[in-house]
């Protein structure tokens, strides 16, 4: 293992996305990820998309690089253990991430007195104690109710689970600075973030709370259009559709330029008294301006102007599904080198993305797959915890830890 969090150690409990995604995130970077299910799985156990046989995809893209052990936690001794592991010695190690702390074994107050200087960054659904996942925390929001087609009335869920991404990387970044600290004071730290303080973060970061509170309006749906600019999709001649985005001046003087459009954008601009050069007034135009683009993407196929868009400096994108996504687009390949075709125990061999990052002096590392359910639950128990041979094999015959056979390798789920 390399990378620029080489030497950190981090163990994980967690289910869903948002936590997996963290702990994925920083065994990419290099971090040591050590995450324990119960000896038949986890709650992702088979969570959607799965495989023919039955094997989740999800599960394998979200546990990417890490080690698993296989512990029955609903008994004294697999808690205990558990706790070993999370509170084992070393300088960089003692840095827990859950969203599934359990009063009286995960609970920080319970774990730091094991080790006076954990680390741990626990994430709830929100403030109150209630469970919330981002498609409860999205409704209740507000921004269903701002999605969809111009004139509907029903609301529009998102098919991405944002908030969890969101707060996915705020529980690596939660437990970077938490370590820091540790560094710098000697001293533990826990960290607690919810997930709907998450999104309701964002939505004041966005100017959306402000634009309630002062202004005093309510944003209403607008389709595929850019709020506060001009964005737009058209349908070509051959049925493809494409987005166009003009957000800043030279976004919209390059487009005018491509589509040839400059005079007649002029001519409009006369008519309505008003400068199209102001982002603000392209929003308030939107409808205007797509008047006399559509005809010109009517009239043409996406291959008679794509090139001219990307010569010509355009903001732009053409609408496609995930198959067309992955058939189409060289960026989805392993022409870019975050991607490597690997084989996944139990699936098979597929593209899968490394990390994203790259760091100077450390070499890019292809992607690792997830691991099979207890692969490392012998080398961790040993290594980690510090338990005997002995005492392994006694957690093995009571079922309290699993170690797959050679014969018979799963997916940790």
């Amino acid at each position: 293992m390399s990378g620029i969090l080489e030497g950190m150690r981090v163990v994980e409990s967690s289910a869903f996305v948002a936590v997996p995604l963290a702990g994925m995130t920083l065994a990419q970077m290099g971090a040591d990820v050590i995450r324990f299910d119960l000896p038949q799985g986890g709650l992702d156990a088979r969570r959607w998309p799965v495989t023919p046989s039955g094997q989740s995809l999800f599960w394998a893209g979200m546990n990417k690089g890490k080690r698993s052990v296989a512990l029955d936690v609903k008994t004294p001794r697999g808690r205990e253990i558990a706790q070993e592991i999370i509170c084992a010695p070393g300088k960089d190690a003692g840095l827990f991430i859950t969203n599934l702390a359990a009063r009286g074994w995960t609970d920080y107050d319970t774990l730091k007195a094991r080790r006076a200087e954990l680390c741990m960054v626990s994430l709830r659904g929100d403030r109150h104690g209630r469970p919330a996942v981002d498609y409860t925390v999205n409704p209740a929001i507000g921004f269903p109710m701002a999605t969809g087609p111009e004139g509907s009335r029903a609301p529009v869920s998102h098919v991405l689970p944002a908030w969890d991404c969101i707060a996915g990387n705020m529980v690596v970044s939660g437990l970077l600075a938490a370590e820091r600290h540790r560094l710098r004071k000697g001293l533990g730290q826990f960290v607690d973030l919810t997930l709907k303080d998450a999104a309701a973060a964002m939505l004041g970061h966005l100017g959306i709370i402000g634009e309630v509170a002062i202004n005093g309006t309510e944003r209403s749906k607008s389709g595929n259009a850019l709020y506060g600019a001009y964005g737009q999709d058209f349908v070509c001649a051959d049925g493809r559709r494409v987005m166009v985005i003009a957000l800043t001046a030279r976004q919209w003087q390059n487009l005018m330029k491509v589509t040839n459009t400059t005079t007649d954008m002029g001519y409009l601009a006369a008519r309505l008294g008003v400068d199209l050069g102001q982002e603000g007034t392209r929003w308030t135009y939107r409808a205007e301006i797509s008047n006399v683009l559509t005809p010109w993407f009517a009239k043409r196929k996406l291959s008679d102007f794509a090139e001219a868009f990307d010569k010509g400096g355009v903001t732009w994108s053409v609408f496609r599904s995930f198959g067309q996504a992955l058939r189409e687009d060289p960026d989805l390949s392993t022409d870019n080198p975050m991607f490597a075709e690997i084989d996944q125990p139990g699936i098979g061999r597929y593209l899968t993305p490394g990390s994203p990052f790259t760091f100077e002096g450390h070499e890019r590392q292809d992607p690792r797959p997830a691991p099979v359910l207890g692969q490392h639950t012998e080398e961790v128990l040993a290594d980690v915890a510090r338990l005997s041979s002995g005492e392994i094999g006694r957690l093995m015959d009571d079922g309290i830890a699993v170690q797959p056979s050679a014969e018979a390798p799963r997916l940790a789920s």
